[in-house]
């Protein structure tokens, strides 16, 4: 069984790869095919397909079939979730009222 927090880990597993956020930046222009992703990102078909995976289970990209050819394309609702994630993880619970020295 799979715990909240680990699902929530797929969002920042997504954004925390230099190709990843290449991957997404490219995807930002519309969907794109997987060989059109492979070639200026240097990547092998399984290394795309590797980041691929990652991406499309964090929910930030989704993906479709078309033949032999995979087609995938930013997720609004993916984005949504990943940015309400965020703010919730980083959003405190209570007002502090005095300020809390630096950890040391």
């Amino acid at each position: 069984m799979k715990t909240e927090y680990q699902e929530q880990a797929k969002v920042f597993k997504a954004l925390c790869d230099p190709k990843r956020l290449a991957i997404l930046e490219q995807l930002r222009g519309g969907e794109k095919c997987a060989c059109v992703l492979q070639e200026p990102l240097d990547l092998t078909q399984s290394g795309l397909s590797y980041h691929m995976k990652i991406l499309c289970d964090s929910g930030i990209v989704v993906s479709r079939q078309e033949g032999k050819w995979t087609h995938y394309r930013l997720s609004s609702s993916g984005r949504d979730r990943a940015v309400q994630l965020l703010k919730k993880l980083t959003t405190p619970t209570i007002e502090q009222e005095t300020p809390v020295p630096p950890c040391r």
